[in-house]
């Protein structure tokens, strides 16, 4: 049977390092995995917090915009993230809602942009996970100062990332550019190394 149009094949920017990423995690009380969450949806969100417009994005999306830097807030599959005063990142499993969210701009100022395609998630997970992000990110990661719901612009190692810490296990995703994704990927199989000896009492 002939074919009625090219075939559409989709290939994450981590697919080539899946086996290394899988090989490197460890189990037990010093664990840590780490993992590609590709795909995700992500739209860039641009509006005054004070409009109306903010009023009527946050009803389409069931949850207010988070106003404090470090903020997030989460509705069903979709959690929105604070990048600055008027912007903000809605991260999704599902399908985008671009068109909802620019129905709710009603032509008022402001922009619903697709930004998908510019970043890929890479998940951090297990007991050890914040000892390994302490070897090359700048904060303060202790429960005391980052928590989960805490998502912050930083960079781990030499790459810039969006750093959000989505429960207390930990589990911790970064967000990174996605043609700076290889290189963090092998920083972070580098640096949960060590937790592959025996464990200390």
């Amino acid at each position: 049977m002939a074919e009625t149009g090219p075939a559409v094949l989709c290939r994450s920017p981590l697919a080539h390092l899946e086996e290394r990423m899988r090989a490197a995690g460890v189990t037990g009380t010093r664990g840590v995995t780490l993992v590609e969450r590709p795909f995700l949806t992500m739209l860039n969100l641009r509006v005054d917090p004070a409009s109306e417009a903010a009023g009527r994005i946050g009803g389409t999306l069931g949850v207010p915009l988070p106003g404090e830097c470090g903020r997030t807030a989460a509705s069903g599959d979709r959690t929105v993230l604070w990048l600055g005063p008027d912007e903000w990142l809605v991260v999704s499993e599902g399908p985008a809602a671009d068109a909802e969210l620019t129905a709710a701009l009603d032509g008022g100022p402001g922009s619903v942009v697709d930004v998908s395609a510019n970043r890929t998630t890479l998940e951090l997970s297990g007991p050890a996970a914040r000892q390994v992000l302490e070897k090359g990110c700048p904060l303060d990661l202790h429960p005391r100062a980052f928590g989960p719901g805490r998502a912050v612009s930083t960079t781990v190692g030499p790459v810039a990332v969006l750093l959000w810490q989505v429960d207390d296990t930990p589990t911790y995703r970064l967000l990174p550019r996605s043609s700076f994704a290889d290189y963090l990927a092998r920083w972070l199989i580098d640096a949960m190394s060590e937790y592959r000896g025996p464990e200390v009492p």
